[in-house]
């Protein structure tokens, strides 16, 4: 086996208009960059953007010197592709054909992860790999009911940090994972607050359709006056889910999602400002909370990470208004998903863990849908 600082892994997280690239040895970081994209470029589907993305990653690739053949894996990151367990997935040709012909839960740009890592991978004559998607789905049954019996609560959230975070609470309380039960906080653009209880994500707000008010999206709003506006003929079905994702919560009300922004106003003066963050942590504490409910009250800590964690000052709030709850606080700032990738190709090449295909998972979702 190659030594494990030995080990090059090249991580591909595509965005909405970004696609990140970064290359590890082993746990430590080469280089990272974002690959911008052109704003004003309209597509009909994300895997339109394949093709295009491609030759701009193998443009960076140049530029940096990488040589293909010395990769001993790539990592894409994994979109909405079908509920699953967690893990690291062996990504193949059939994989990306069901992604290429939409046979996945929804469209995203982070679907072209895969893909990307594949073509990548088979010119670098390594393996190609995806680690806990979007859609990782370790619900228990009760969770998923509503008050409808035609609408069931999904699993969708920001599982590659969140999955990371509940690891690296492991390693620092010194306890193995499947002994503890975390609340995970995913604080980015959208806000994901999961009940890790054993190991198992039991639940979470979904990331485009529930939970707390956060940077671009509106979280949880009253089902019978959202209807309301649903059916006032004043939106379509497009400009409503851009309301919900993207348009959404600060960048509605404030017309920003930078946190450094919004306090900047709030020292300014600015009483809407402050109101609209108050709101903002009273939401985080209340979803925390419920998922303090789903444990049983039996917390040995929460995790608070995603860009906004950067914000000192916001997550000293936070963590004020979570002091009654128990538990240890575990603070880390940023995204950390290129390492979380990385971290999941590693476990593979390390022996640590067995990567599996995930097409049976696939299957099974196309077959409850028809």
């Amino acid at each position: 086996m190659t030594g494990h600082q030995e080990q090059l892994i090249l991580a591909v997280n595509p965005g909405a208009t970004s696609t990140k690239l970064a290359v590890y040895s082993g746990e430590n970081e080469q280089w990272s960059e974002d690959v911008r994209h052109e704003a004003d470029r309209k597509w009909s589907s994300s895997f339109e953007q394949f093709e295009w993305r491609l030759n701009l990653i193998r443009e960076k690739l140049t530029q940096k010197a990488v040589d293909l053949k010395s990769l001993s894996a790539v990592v894409g990151r994994g979109g909405p592709i079908a509920p699953m367990p967690s893990g690291t997935y062996l990504v193949d040709q059939e994989l990306v054909n069901a992604i290429k012909d939409g046979k996945v839960i929804a469209d995203h740009p982070s679907l072209l992860g895969p893909p990307l890592a594949l073509a990548l991978a088979t010119e670098g004559g390594c393996k190609a790999y995806t680690v806990d998607p979007v859609s990782v789905d370790e619900f228990e049954d009760a969770t998923r009911i509503t008050g409808l019996p035609q609408i069931e609560r999904r699993s969708l959230s920001h599982a590659l940090n969140i999955k990371a975070m509940a690891r690296e609470a492991s390693k620092r309380l010194e306890k193995p994972l499947e002994q503890l039960n975390l609340i995970v906080l995913h604080l980015g653009s959208g806000f994901t607050v999961a009940a890790q209880k054993q190991g198992r994500q039991v639940d979470s707000t979904d990331a485009s359709a529930s939970g707390p008010i956060a940077p671009t999206r509106t979280g949880s709003l009253p089902a019978l006056d959202f209807a309301k506006l649903c059916f006032s003929g004043q939106y379509t079905m497009k400009d409503i889910k851009k309301m919900l994702v993207g348009e959404g919560g600060w960048k509605a009300h404030l017309g920003t999602d930078d946190i450094r922004e919004i306090y900047k106003r709030i020292d300014d003066g600015d009483d809407r400002a402050a109101l609209v963050l108050d709101a903002t942590l009273l939401s985080v504490a209340k979803e925390t909370a419920a998922m303090a409910a789903v444990l049983d009250g039996t917390i040995d800590a929460i995790v608070i990470s995603g860009g906004v964690a950067r914000s000192q000052r916001f997550v000293d709030s936070l963590v004020a208004k979570l002091d009654w709850l128990g538990g240890t606080r575990i603070v880390v700032p940023g995204e950390n998903e290129m390492k979380a990738l990385a971290g999941g190709a590693l476990r593979v090449l390390d022996g640590e863990i067995q990567s599996t295909s995930m097409m049976s998972y696939v299957n099974k979702f196309q077959e409850v849908k028809s």
